[in-house]
């Protein structure tokens, strides 16, 4: 029991160390991982698809993958995975931890940039290092399908306007029949580089019970 719990104790404090979660912070999200496995010591998606807040959430669908994905991981090679352990589900809520204060420029720049990489990979579905019209539609398109006054044709078009307003930053005016293939890593960060992403995309840990997950901008 004592050696348990002394091993785990070194688990948190490296988990701690990784992320930049406090021990109490770990703590409470291991209490959150064993409530939604029902103390399984595996993650599936079903786990996930039972939170009623994040049900609601117009891309719940693309926050739940980004639990699995590889690329979120630290795997080097591409896919996804069906089940992942409490280190993983602690490695990817990293990428929502805001910024300690008064942290250095250089470290801002990091984090900024590794939130922006968790994002384009949302967007990636497909894992192909480009953002394509089709990817970015269905996400604009479900972020729109919240609001029951706009319906399907409209979102689609609103969706098609915004990606060629994204293409016009990236590779010059577009017209709206032309072939676009889409945006690289590279392309996507110069257009989010005005956005301070790395305070708007958190999650409130401090806020969340054993049944809800709860996303903050």
């Amino acid at each position: 029991m004592g050696a348990s719990q002394s091993g785990r104790a070194h688990t948190f404090r490296d988990l701690a160390d990784k992320t930049g979660f406090s021990i109490e912070q770990i703590n409470n999200l291991h209490n959150r991982f064993t409530y939604l496995t029902q103390d399984e010591d595996t993650l599936r998606r079903e786990h996930l698809e039972n939170i009623s807040d994040l049900a609601l959430n117009p891309i719940r669908r693309q926050i739940i993958e980004a639990f699995f994905d590889k690329r979120n991981l630290g795997e080097k090679e591409k896919g996804s995975l069906q089940e992942i352990g409490f280190q993983e589900f602690v490695t990817v809520l990293s990428f929502f931890r805001p910024p300690k204060p008064r942290i250095a420029d250089e470290e801002m720049r990091n984090i900024k940039k590794e939130k922006l990489r968790f994002l384009f990979n949302m967007h990636d579905t497909d894992n192909d290092g480009v953002i394509t019209l089709d990817e970015y539609r269905r996400v604009v398109e479900e972020l729109l399908s919240s609001y029951e006054t706009i319906g399907a044709e409209t979102a689609k078009a609103i969706s098609d306007a915004a990606m060629l307003e994204v293409a016009s930053v990236t590779v010059g005016q577009m017209g709206p029949d032309e072939f676009y293939e889409g945006i690289t890593f590279e392309q996507f960060t110069q257009i989010l580089r005005n956005l301070e992403i790395e305070t708007k995309m958190n999650i409130h840990f401090w806020n969340l019970d054993t049944r809800t997950v709860q996303c903050g901008k």
